[in-house]
């Protein structure tokens, strides 16, 4: 038989702590988690900004590469540890989708078109991010070579090893671009800009660093990445070209969260005309019209005319391409 003194004791001390724990959260405080693939840089603005205008929720950010943090929702499914999942792109919510890992919600006041939403209303974008090249203009000029204008531009010989991209099989950005270009102009354009690459990199953001060293002429990247080389005043350039390889990125409440009411909050707080202001230094386009550091007016956000089967496209590129670098 257990000594009640000491039955007791268990008891009282642990009485004692769970007070303790109670009176040292601060008053009314709600939790939120979220699951997000994106730029720290970003994130830090997006979390001070929300936190500022909702300090009453204590919020906690995972952040990793989309791949992984779409598998872990997944995984988690039955039971969710996250509450929002954000800044991951539309092939990663509509894989959320099909997995039953996101529940609908239609946030409040919010000015976004329908363009930018799922029509069953399981996640909504926020931003548009557009791929485009960064020029090292020093290093044009030291070649002799002609500003490139178009996508179309790439092929021709006089650019022959003087071009940067991820590989599609290591990037989402990397992905993005090739894959437009096959459903724009087919795999012979590829075969073409193949002859013109110097090299193939596992991240979306490393042409546009190669470009700023002038380890390379051209990049191929996304804006963010395009545009922090532009402000870095080291003499490149962004060009857009033309048609514009593009992609989606956006958020969703997850399914059975933990945290619903708070994961509700800070979705209306981020498609509000607040959070555009907060994307605007750092996107291409916000979702919310006239935010975002490429003029939309100049820019044709090319639409997918073949759908596409990521892991096949990888697989024919691979067989292709990889390792021929």
């Amino acid at each position: 038989m257990k000594n009640p003194s000491r039955a007791s004791n268990t008891v009282l001390a642990g009485l004692i702590a769970g007070l303790s724990l109670l009176l040292a959260m601060p008053a009314g405080a709600a939790e939120l988690v979220l699951y997000t693939a994106s730029n720290p840089e970003i994130e830090k603005k997006i979390m001070e900004a929300f936190k500022k205008k909702h300090p009453e929720i204590n919020v906690k950010a995972v952040n990793g590469s989309t791949g992984p943090m779409t598998e872990r929702a997944i995984a988690e499914k039955a039971n969710p540890q996250a509450d929002v999942i954000w800044m991951v792109n539309t092939i990663a919510l509509e894989q959320l989708k099909a997995a039953g890992a996101l529940e609908p919600y239609d946030p409040k006041g919010s000015k976004i078109g329908p363009e930018f939403r799922d029509p069953d209303g399981f996640w909504v974008a926020h931003n548009a991010t557009v791929m485009g090249l960064a020029v090292n203009t020093k290093k044009l000029k030291e070649k002799n070579l002609p500003m490139p204008v178009t996508w179309e531009d790439l092929i021709k010989p006089v650019y022959k090893g003087q071009i940067t991209i991820a590989a599609p099989t290591k990037s989402g950005t990397g992905l993005s671009i090739m894959s437009t270009l096959v459903d724009a102009f087919g795999w012979n354009f590829i075969d073409n800009l193949h002859q013109n690459i110097f090299q193939y990199n596992e991240s979306g953001s490393a042409a546009a660093r190669q470009a700023g060293r002038g380890e390379t002429v051209i990049g191929l990247s996304y804006d963010t990445a395009l545009i922090q080389q532009v402000r870095a005043g080291v003499g490149v350039d962004m060009v857009i070209g033309r048609i514009s390889p593009n992609v989606l990125e956006g958020a969703g409440l997850l399914a059975g969260a933990p945290h619903a009411k708070e994961g509700k909050v800070f979705l209306d707080w981020l498609f509000s005309e607040e959070a555009a202001k907060v994307f605007d230094p750092y996107v291409g386009a916000t979702a919310v019209p006239g935010y975002g550091s490429v003029d939309m007016k100049t820019v044709y956000l090319w639409k997918m005319r073949r759908p596409l089967d990521a892991n096949e496209f990888k697989r024919q590129w691979a067989a292709k391409y990889e390792g021929k670098k």
